[in-house]
């Protein structure tokens, strides 16, 4: 009877896990002393990296547009990546806030620190990058063996991408974010490594600032090859149509002007990679143009 006393003393006196550490996309490290059961996801791209982690059913609350997979669209919102509601996320006693650093609002996540709870900044800059979120993420969830076999396989879908698309000619790329104002990504964005990936230039890739409003005449006068718009809404072809008067330019002269799912490529969660894989079809597809009349 002593000795069974003497083993369950010993095994209270014990941690029940070892502390887990990662390092987030900040290089900063986020330490929890158990694996988090209570998560809030402040971007869309953080949600579906959670549930390709396989700790979908640990996000507590998420904000505006989770809204895949499915099962996303049942899980409480708690606002949006710029402004989240305080007293609920308060309420949910979350143990990991994963964050948007571009998105999520600075002052509100210094609240969140200074209630102690564990923040892991989210902000993948290549597409290697997602993978190895998914392991981070499982890690900090317990999740690893789901994790691990979604990142190999993104790993293994991002590898044949590249033996495929390896050596192929450049096309002069215009990413066209928005059209009113007319935003495009720089060179440091993620969606320029997927260009890259798929042998097109970003035509705007030495621009300093990350997501800047560029104007027509700058357009035109780089002569992209081809054009991307990722706009959702309906009319004037989400945005792409308004080059058609353009008729100086190569990619509307070759018919290279691509609508695309903006919801795949510029979400840096696993769909980015399927995303890259339409981009590197539609890069494929203007290079057959060149020499045609």
């Amino acid at each position: 009877m002593k000795s069974i006393l003497f083993a369950l003393s010993l095994g209270a006196a014990l941690p029940a896990h070892a502390a887990i550490t990662v390092l987030d996309d900040e290089g900063k490290p986020v330490t929890l002393q158990k694996p988090a059961l209570r998560i809030i996801a402040l971007a869309p791209h953080v949600t579906e990296l959670l549930f390709a982690a396989g700790g979908g059913s640990k996000i507590a609350g998420a904000v505006s547009y989770s809204d895949y997979p499915e099962q996303a669209r049942r899980i409480p919102r708690i606002g949006d990546n710029r402004m989240i509601d305080m007293e609920r996320v308060a309420s949910m006693r979350p143990d990991l806030v994963v964050a948007w650093m571009h998105g999520s609002s600075q002052r509100q996540i210094e609240q969140l620190r200074a209630l102690g709870v564990p923040i892991y900044h989210s902000e993948p800059r290549k597409l290697a990058d997602i993978p190895n979120s998914v392991r981070r993420l499982g890690r900090l969830m317990g999740t690893e063996a789901a994790a691990e076999e979604q990142a190999r396989q993104l790993e293994g879908k991002l590898a044949a991408l590249g033996k495929k698309y390896a050596g192929r000619s450049t096309v002069r790329t215009f990413y066209q974010v928005w059209d009113k104002p007319l935003y495009t990504l720089n060179g440091a964005h993620i969606v320029s490594d997927a260009i890259r990936l798929c042998g097109g230039e970003n035509v705007f890739a030495s621009m300093k600032i990350t997501a800047p409003v560029v104007d027509i005449e700058s357009v035109v006068q780089k002569d992209p090859e081809a054009i991307f718009s990722t706009a959702a809404r309906s009319g004037d072809e989400g945005g792409i149509g308004m080059w058609r008067s353009f008729a100086t330019v190569s990619a509307v002269r070759y018919a290279n002007l691509f609508r695309v799912d903006g919801d795949l490529l510029n979400r840096a969660g696993p769909r980015m990679i399927e995303g890259a894989a339409s981009l590197c079809e539609h890069l494929d597809t203007a290079r057959q143009r060149r020499n045609k009349p």
